[in-house]
């Protein structure tokens, strides 16, 4: 039973099965090795427009807003400037690792009731997504604009030339937007701008091959590459935004222009811990990425999953039975820094990691139940209940080195695929607001991943850079919604336990366990793995699992790329 395909068999393996932003076909990838840059996005479009800016001498954060730029043009059901990112940023010259959070906020006359019906009951899904109710005040430009004047060398109004371009003389439509465009049709056409920009007069999606042009969105980008943040948080807008929200028809929200204009990035501390011979950092709250990558390999480090291997089911549930218990303690004690004071880097003390690791007993059996635990923390525990807040894989994740070594790790997201399906400027607005938890309380007791003004929603973006002596060895990053964890967790498992190279790693076919139930990718050798699950005690189900993997190692003087063939993304360098 063996986990790794083929090369032929992996470039021929389909997952058609629709989840909110799903697989098409499998792409084929080839490494790219390089010695001092490399620019590695979800799409080629925004690979050559990062690596335009390289060339022009920019920076890593050059490079980062152009490629995110041009994302929200070719990608727009992932990312966008109407939407949130995470980055890690590593300063060579300095040796400082810094992350940004970027991350959408609620509006500051938001109720806490704002996903329970009249019957007090939490809203289905998509009728808490799709209006302006979901709707926070979007982040990526500020972000952008922060790290750019600590870390840019380019002008700004440099930077949006390739995405303005591209806008104007258009781009070719792919098999896989057309694909979502036709299968999300009956939301997403409910916008008339929207409407109007991807679907005929008969109601036909863009066809693929198509050239799709956005004379709208290159009208907002000039607009905000004149006058900075200004041109996109206050002005007209600005005033579009929070009147396409506050006054949709059918489900209106509470974004304002105060909302807007009082929007900041913020500087946060990265989350570090050492596993086997490397430090693993990620982003720390409020995005539970770096936290709970960090704990779930902690709990994994006296396992010895080098010699049991990649093909044995008890490597499988070890790794999913260490997954479960990080994201029980995601799920009570995670959430915005700012307006609730967890346990945080508690959670990786090494005497609460020994309590939990017993929890990890030998003799192969899932865990019937995996509870929270009780680690050291300044607020009250039994204000507290855990809860498990709906979050959606339709994200993007790049990875970029200058010509002076620095780095970025970025993950940007408007939540939903098209987010709240709500278009302006040409651009699609985010649904981050549905990240926080639909119910305020459970069972009488606070959670602290609650609706709140002003407060961040809690997020699974996970991007990530890994330390060897000090120096950086390892980018890498995930879309994937709260699988984001999962997706990473692994990926590293595979690489610095299994010995399997970046690009092998990345396209393991996926075992994902979250909440004690597994989910195997449809279409790969991780079916094989069914009955033994279940002989396990674990419920299995077969699914798309699509992730977009994309980074980087930097071993000596090579850099080798790492692309997910089961998106568009691809890999470039100057050298």
């Amino acid at each position: 039973m063996s986990l790794l395909p083929s090369k032929t068999q992996a470039s021929a393996q389909v997952t058609d099965s629709f989840t909110p932003e799903s697989a098409t076909a499998r792409q084929q990838s080839q490494v790219v090795t390089a010695r001092h840059t490399m620019v590695v996005t979800a799409n080629p479009h925004a690979t050559n427009a990062a690596l335009a800016i390289l060339k022009l001498g920019g920076s890593a954060v050059d490079a980062m807003v152009s490629a995110q730029l041009v994302l929200g043009l070719v990608e727009p059901q992932s990312s966008g400037i109407g939407g949130g990112a995470f980055m890690l940023y590593f300063d060579q010259h300095k040796q400082q690792l810094l992350s940004y959070d970027g991350r959408e906020t609620a509006p500051s006359n938001i109720p806490d009731n704002i996903f329970i019906d009249k019957d007090g009951k939490p809203l289905p899904f998509f009728e808490a997504v799709v209006g302006g109710r979901s709707v926070g005040v979007p982040g990526v430009i500020a972000l952008m604009a922060k790290s750019h004047q600590q870390h840019g060398k380019l002008p700004w109004q440099t930077l949006f030339q390739p995405a303005i371009e591209l806008a104007q003389k258009g781009f070719v439509v792919s098999p896989r937007l057309h694909t979502l465009l036709t299968k999300d049709a009956a939301r997403l056409s409910q916008d008339e701008a929207a409407k109007a920009y991807f679907y005929d007069n008969q109601g036909n999606a863009v066809a693929a091959g198509a050239t799709l042009k956005n004379p709208a969105y290159a009208h907002s980008l000039t607009l905000i590459a004149k006058q900075g943040t200004a041109g996109f948080y206050q002005g007209p807008l600005a005033k579009a935004m929070v009147d396409k929200v506050s006054r949709h028809t059918t489900n209106p929200g509470y974004l304002s222009m105060q909302d807007m204009q009082e929007y900041q990035a913020k500087l946060r501390s990265p989350v570090c811990s050492d596993y086997r011979q490397v430090k693993v950092c990620g982003m720390g709250l409020p995005s539970s990425g770096g936290l709970t990558v960090n704990q779930s390999l902690a709990l994994l480090a006296n396992s010895n999953l080098a010699e049991m291997g990649p093909n044995s089911p008890e490597s499988w549930r070890l790794i999913g039975e260490a997954s479960r218990l990080a994201f029980a303690d995601r799920g009570k004690y995670m959430a915005d820094p700012d307006f609730y004071q967890g346990p945080n880097l508690n959670l990786l003390a090494p005497e609460y990691i020994r309590q939990r690791q017993n929890l990890l007993q030998p003799g192969g059996k899932a865990r019937a139940a995996m509870p929270p635990g009780q680690p050291d923390m300044a607020m009250p525990q039994a204000n507290l209940s855990a809860e498990v807040s709906i979050e959606q894989p339709s994200t993007t994740h790049f990875a970029i080195r200058d010509q002076a070594g620095n780095l970025v790790s970025m993950t940007s997201s408007i939540e939903n695929v098209f987010g709240s399906r709500l278009m302006v400027g040409g651009f699609l607005l985010n649904n981050q607001l549905t990240d926080f938890a639909f119910s305020p309380k459970q069972a009488g007791l606070d959670v602290a991943n609650k609706v709140a003004p002003g407060k961040r929603p809690r997020s699974s973006m996970a991007p990530t850079i890994v330390f060897k002596s000090n120096q950086p060895y390892l980018v890498i990053g995930s879309p994937g919604g709260s699988r984001i964890i999962n997706y990473v967790l692994t990926t590293l498992i595979a690489h610095l336990d299994w010995g399997m190279t970046l690009q092998q790693a990345i396209e393991l076919p996926h075992m994902v366990n979250r909440f004690g139930s597994y989910e195997l990718e449809a279409g790969t050798a991780a079916t094989k793995f069914e009955a033994s699950l279940k002989a396990m005690g674990y419920e299995v189900t077969v699914k798309d699992l699509n992730s977009g993997l994309h980074g980087f190692i930097i071993d000596g003087n090579s850099i080798i790329s790492g692309v997910d063939t089961r998106r568009e993304g691809s890999a470039a360098t100057l050298d």
